[in-house]
Formats: structure tokens, sequence, C-alpha cells
């Protein structure tokens, strides 16, 4: 895979992490998460946490590409 397709496939698996944390976000603020109680705190937080497993180890490794490209 060249540095060009992997650079691409990264941002966008940022891009998805960062929807998935706004859909928690979402998620948590709305009423129908309310009435569902547990289970709906449980949903919001799982979107925000697998956003996040998404998109900060993505941000790291795609500074150390960038940086190496410039050396």
């Amino acid at each position: 895979m060249s540095d060009n397709t992997l650079i691409r496939v990264l941002k966008a698996m940022m891009l998805l992490g960062i929807g998935l944390i706004g859909l928690g976000i979402y998620l948590h603020h709305s009423a129908a998460m309310a009435a569902l109680g547990v289970r709906g705190i449980l949903l919001s937080a799982g979107c925000v946490a697998v956003g996040m497993a998404l998109s900060l180890p993505t941000k790291m490794y795609l500074t150390f590409v960038l940086m190496q490209r410039e050396k």
C-alpha cells in the first residue's frame, strides 16, 4: 500500500471516529436515549468510545507519517 493510499484510509478512519463521537454526543442529549435509561447511556458512551479509539491513534500515526515525509 502506498503512502498516499494509507494516508487517505487513515484520514477516513479519523473522520469516521469524529463522526461517531458527534453521534454519541447527539444521542446523549436526545430525549429517546433518556427513555431507554441505562441502555441509552451505554449506547451513547459506546459510540463515543469507538470514535475515540478510531480517531486518536490515527492522528498520532498521521503525524509521524507526515513528519517522515518532510525529512
